[in-house]
């Protein structure tokens, strides 16, 4: 198998008609582009032919239209040219456009189906560059590959029969020879050429693209390391192989295009020569002759289209079979959507087993039980697996063995919606919205009021905080709420757990962030909670524990109770 198929997970051909059944109602709008490019480009070749009409009707050959009507014919065509033109290029656009947007729904429906499992091991900057820069690309295949090849076919054809029956067969073979080589010869010669370099532009731009993002977002990490010129020298060494793979691409897109030049120069040199070695044999006239190799002059431009495709279309394709690997990807867990609804009452986990990889168990035949009214502690080392534990009881992903039930029902019967509707979770990294702290409360309920706001900050320990701010709940965060300290966001994390009203929290770290004051002051607001809430706390700090009812812990992937008193 070659390098650039590896890359590929599929062929050239498979991606384009993956890429067309998308198409859907879009069709129809693609068939009246098509029509009406050929049909205006033989309008366009209409003008030039008239005034080959002209000369021949000098030169005697019967013509049965005036020169008044040639005059006529080669005006009517120049200007249902301009219209014909704009009535292909508005339909063209209307499909890449409102294809485009249909396209980036999908995907966006995708990624919620992926989330969260899936999506911790994407690189987000490469999941940004896929919604943008990727999708854009495929404008080029909708807008300006599809219609164009139709185009090249019809208007070839239809030239090819009209000098075939019309000027003579032998000058319409020429023609047709011309058209298959450079419509279609140098197209597949080229793209084998040019497709290496499409693929590994593409990805190469992907890999820039997230290096370069999560240098941004780290910005301030990396001043404080003092790291910003090794970082700048990895950026400039990744800018260097991105620039290397540009400049391939375009010289070899260069090379295809001077070679689809000097092929069509051969092609109408040849042209000519036929219609005068028929012309001086007697079996074309002079009139006809230069009606013909007009005709044969005016007629690459579809085909010289054609031609030029593959440079463009080798990075569609490369950006085609990015997206429609991710359409197809499918979900670590499916939404259950049929099956029972829940109104938390208490929790018990038996014999939970759970890997990432095969053969390699991160939790081993897991047993716990938790009731409402308690709040049950979590300890263990870094990377022991109490947050995947946490995970799982969201069913982010999917156990392996053993039972995680709720009110005596297993986790796999319960409606998605009915266990994200009782089960909360906060994690150690609280993602901010650019947008003010008021609606980012929000999300965890929209219809929140005012002192219901107040009422989950002062819990958290974030109200006094918020409100030393200038604009107070209105305040805006900044993008990745960079306006905040870690501790800030956690707390605000930990508002919307409590403002949500779920009736199982599951914490993880929740006062990793925050100073000895501020713990006590959560803590003591948890405590305040557990009459009415289950809460799993996970910490590794023994303090954090001290409010606990139980506490188990995680070592080896095994759970057990250990005794508090």
């Amino acid at each position: 198998m070659s390098k650039v198929k590896q890359k590929l997970r599929r062929g050239g051909v498979s991606i384009m008609v993956q890429l067309i059944s998308l198409l859907g109602s879009f069709s129809i709008v693609l068939l009246l582009a098509v029509l009406n490019g050929s049909i205006g480009y033989l309008c366009a070749m209409g003008v030039t032919l008239s005034g080959a009409l002209g000369v021949a009707k000098v030169l005697g050959e019967q013509i049965s239209l005036s020169y008044g009507g040639i005059i006529a014919l080669a005006v009517g065509c120049g200007i249902l040219r301009g219209l014909l033109r704009y009535i292909e290029q508005y339909s063209n656009h209307y499909i890449a456009f409102h294809l485009l947007a249909s396209l980036r729904d999908k995907i966006f429906r995708v990624l919620r189906k992926l989330c969260p499992a899936k999506l911790e091991s994407k690189q987000k900057g490469s999941i940004i560059a896929m919604l943008t820069s990727d999708i854009e690309t495929l404008e080029v295949f909708y807008a300006h590959t599809l219609s164009p090849i139709c185009i090249a076919v019809l208007v070839s054809l239809s030239v090819f029969l009209f000098i075939f029956f019309g000027v003579n067969p032998y000058l319409a073979l020429t023609a047709l020879l011309g058209y298959l080589t450079v419509g279609i010869a140098v197209p597949v010669i080229s793209s084998g050429a040019l497709q290496e370099a499409g693929v590994n532009y593409r990805r190469e731009f992907a890999s820039f693209h997230s290096y370069f993002l999560d240098s941004i977002k780290g910005i301030y990490d990396i001043l404080f390391h003092n790291a910003g010129e090794k970082r700048e020298k990895e950026v400039n060494r990744r800018s260097e192989i991105l620039l290397k793979e540009t400049k391939k691409m375009k010289d070899a897109s260069a090379k295809a295009a001077a070679v689809t030049e000097l092929i069509v120069t051969v092609f109408i040199v040849l042209s000519l020569v036929v219609g005068i070695a028929l012309m001086r044999t007697g079996q074309l006239s002079a009139g006809k002759m230069i009606i013909g190799v007009v005709a044969v002059f005016g007629s690459f431009g579809p085909v010289i289209a054609i031609s030029a495709l593959p440079g463009n279309l080798t990075q569609t394709l490369a950006s085609g079979d990015r997206v429609l690997n991710l359409m197809e990807e499918q979900p670590a867990v499916e939404e259950i959507r049929n099956g029972s609804s829940i109104v938390y009452e208490q929790l018990d986990v038996k014999n939970l087993s759970f890997s990432y990889k095969k053969n390699e168990p991160v939790l081993k035949n897991i047993c716990m039980h938790a009731d409402k009214g308690e709040i049950i502690g979590i300890v263990g080392e870094s990377g022991c697996g109490k947050s995947t534990l946490l995970k799982l009881l969201l069913r982010f992903w999917t156990k392996n063995s053993g039972e995680i039930n709720y009110n005596g029902m297993d986790i796999e019967t319960i409606n998605s919606d009915s266990l994200l509707d009782n089960v909360t979770m906060v994690s150690q990294t609280t993602y901010l919205f650019d947008d003010t702290i008021e609606e980012n409360l929000r999300i965890a309920k929209p219809d929140a009021i005012q002192e219901e706001l107040e009422r989950a900050c002062r819990m958290a320990s974030v109200h006094d905080f918020i409100m030393t701010l200038p604009d107070g709940y209105r305040t805006r965060v900044g993008a990745l709420g960079n306006h905040l300290s870690a501790g800030e966001k956690q707390r605000i994390g930990l508002a919307r757990a409590f403002l949500s009203g779920r009736e199982l929290i599951l914490l993880d770290e929740p006062t990793s962030n925050v100073d000895s004051i501020n713990e006590g002051i959560i803590l003591k607001a948890l405590a305040e909670q557990k009459s009415r809430k289950s809460i799993i706390l996970v910490s590794h700090r023994e303090s954090t524990m001290a409010i606990a009812d139980r506490v188990y812990k995680v070592e080896n992937g095994l759970l057990s109770e250990i005794n508090t008193n």
